[in-house]
């Protein structure tokens, strides 16, 4: 780049959670790493009841992305706190005024860079608002898969063109056809908020519709059918499937890495495709019934097993899952002592560490986007529990769509006191860990194609060209 030639700044505007933060960080760095006249900023909004945030913002990743922690707002933090319902959601549109300041500073030190736009989190459009008043276009990263995002879409067309009351759905049978599933796809597993009263949901699909393009964290090869899909709807953005951009186990505390090295001891003794792990994510937790049905079905599966148990946070609060002091209290009298040469049960999981391991040889997952993909790149084949958001969503991708994982219970939903029973999660676990299973060949099959899409020449390698291109020929 030329002396005189100026950068071309982007600001990126993530949903204040670990697992949303750390993708927009790695695609900003993939961004940055690509195009030298790119310089990214990353704006931090603060929750104080996530503390990884703060250790995650320390650093950051790269000179042309730099990490902006905004002022923590306490007392807003606290007003809204009195009220769980959408508690996050109004947060974010409390810091417009917060975005908008730090974005005019941003403008006003840097006389090198001109703006050229906001990549926001899906569920920050309101920040769609502050890129019109400052005049600069909108492009959105959506951190989850193409088939949902189609669902979004075609739902919001529904009650928006076609004046159909998405409600009324509410635990029907039915089953519906999406352009981005090839099945019709079940109102069980519908994303949840779709039926919460102001939750907004199918808003925020509304407004996805204003934005300049739409970077989604997947792989043609992979989800081929639905972003040919989206791609051939004139009505939706341009979008760029640039993944799988995964996250890695970065910026521990002390204590987390000498439990990291604990976890990696005990698998380094474990024959390899051996152990069966389970992990429902950072915010993934179960009650003490459901826990003690898991523990039953794998005592009985005799399969070897790394069991992340995470303990459920107050109901009623705004908190994530936490650690139990012990883990005795809430499994079955002397599990711990009977399975000991065959499992291990902790708190925290580095998981992309775990299933990269070879002794990991099955995956029973809430099925998060980010960890459908972690499992796809590490070739592990999945069993699927999915518990809240679109999560049963992508299980019915993987199970009905894809067949290339295996169903615990697809449309389970955490709130819905319903307890999966022994018996079902010990048949899947047997069928997961099956040498045999057809799934092992598709997901191996997957694992290559996942690195091929990000070298040079690969179809998410071509689109993030793409999106560079769009991001430069739309500066006024």
């Amino acid at each position: 780049m030329s002396a005189d030639q100026k950068l071309t700044s982007l600001v990126f505007v993530p949903f204040p959670i670990m697992s949303h933060l750390a993708t927009a960080v790695k695609t900003a760095k993939l961004l940055a790493d690509r195009d030298e006249r790119l310089s990214i900023t990353v704006l931090v909004m603060k929750l104080p009841i996530d503390t990884l945030i703060s250790s995650y913002t320390k650093n950051s990743p790269d000179a042309r992305v730099k990490v902006v922690q905004l002022p923590e707002d306490e007392p807003t933090f606290t007003k809204l706190m009195k009220s769980s319902k959408n508690f996050f959601f109004r947060y974010i549109e409390s810091q417009k005024g917060t975005v908008r300041d730090a974005v005019a500073e941003i403008m006003k030190s840097s006389r090198s860079c001109r703006l050229a736009g906001f990549v926001i989190d899906m569920f920050c459009t309101t920040m769609i608002d502050v890129a019109n008043e400052l005049g600069v276009p909108t492009y959105m990263f959506f951190s989850s898969g193409s088939a949902t995002l189609g669902l979004m879409f075609h739902l919001q067309s529904l009650r928006d063109d076609n004046n159909v009351d998405v409600m009324e759905y509410k635990n029907s049978d039915a089953a519906i056809s999406i352009p981005t599933y090839v099945n019709p796809v079940p109102v069980a597993v519908w994303p949840s908020p779709v039926f919460e009263e102001d939750s907004g949901f199918l808003d925020f699909a509304k407004r996805f519709r204003e934005t300049k393009g739409i970077i989604v964290n997947t792989f043609l090869e992979f989800e081929t059918h639905q972003i040919r899909s989206l791609s051939d709807d004139k009505k939706i953005p341009p979008v760029y499937p640039v993944g799988p951009i995964l996250q890695a186990d970065e910026n521990k505390i002390e204590q987390e890495k000498e439990k990291h090295a604990e976890i990696m001891r005990w698998l380094d003794k474990q024959p390899d495709s051996s152990v069966v792990f389970l992990c429902f994510g950072t915010h993934g937790c179960l009650e003490g019934d459901q826990v003690k049905e898991i523990a039953v079905a794998l005592e009985n599966s005799g399969h070897r097993f790394l069991w992340s148990l995470r303990k459920p946070p107050p109901k009623e609060k705004v908190e994530f899952p936490g650690e139990y002091e012990n883990s005795e209290e809430v499994l079955p009298e002397g599990f711990l002592g009977r399975t000991t040469d065959m499992g291990k049960v902790i708190g925290w999981a580095p998981q992309m560490a775990v299933l990269s391991h070879p002794a990991v040889g099955g995956f029973v997952s809430h099925c998060g986007w980010n960890s459908v993909l972690e499992s796809v790149w590490c070739g592990v084949p999945m069993a699927v529990w999915p518990l809240s958001a679109e999560q049963q969503a992508n299980a019915f991708l993987l199970v009905k769509e894809f067949e290339m994982a295996v169903e615990i219970k697809m449309d389970y939903k955490k709130n819905a006191n319903v307890i999966v029973g022994t018996e079902t999660i010990e048949e899947a676990i047997r069928q997961l860990m099956d040498p045999e299973n057809e799934i092992r060949v598709k997901v191996r099959a997957l694992k290559e194609k996942s690195r091929m899409a990000l070298m040079e020449g690969g179809s998410s390698y071509n689109y993030l060209k793409r999106f560079v291109e769009n991001v430069v020929n739309n500066i006024s």
